[in-house]
């Protein structure tokens, strides 16, 4: 079995229930976007942002670079889920860059309360089920979490991952 496999099936163990699967499948992708707006929310020296072209200083933020690594993780994992996260996460930057643009709440708030929303969603989900959110067993979870909500979309399209 390959890795990806052992950790999907390992992370699906405490996720039975459809509706803690459902809360999963919308909360899971918040809390990514919300962790990745609280982390572009950080300023980036300028030093660092003007080594870029402008169309591109937007997107120079710790959340992209975090991104970055977690396509890397994804990359060893399966090519194909790394493809989706990639595009996944191309439309969570440029949607964290129109709501900074949109400049309606700093950037943190709107993702901090994203975040903790989703959070107490989830715990409802896992208390719900009757089972503890697997990243209490392994911080690993954390990254598996959007890969098993894309490997679903990917089974409803019957795409082989």
């Amino acid at each position: 079995m390959r890795k990806i496999e052992s950790l999907l099936q390992e992370y699906a163990v405490s996720h039975q229930t459809t509706f803690n699967k459902k809360i999963h499948y919308v909360c899971v992708p918040l809390i990514f976007f919300s962790i990745i707006g609280l982390l572009a929310s950080i300023p980036v020296p300028n030093s660092i942002t003007n080594l870029f072209p402008k169309q591109l200083i937007s997107y120079i933020n710790f959340g992209t670079l975090i991104v970055l690594f977690g396509l890397m993780y994804y990359l060893r994992l399966s090519f194909v889920l790394f493809l989706g996260m990639l595009f996944f996460s191309i439309l969570v930057l440029l949607g964290i860059n129109l709501i900074v643009k949109a400049d309606l709440l700093p950037l943190w708030s709107i993702m901090l309360i994203i975040f903790v929303l989703s959070w107490i969603a989830q715990f409802i989900g896992h208390n719900h089920e009757g089972k503890k959110p697997s990243f209490l067993k392994d911080i690993q979870f954390l990254m598996i979490g959007p890969a098993w909500t894309l490997s679903h979309l990917f089974d409803a399209f019957k795409i082989k991952f």
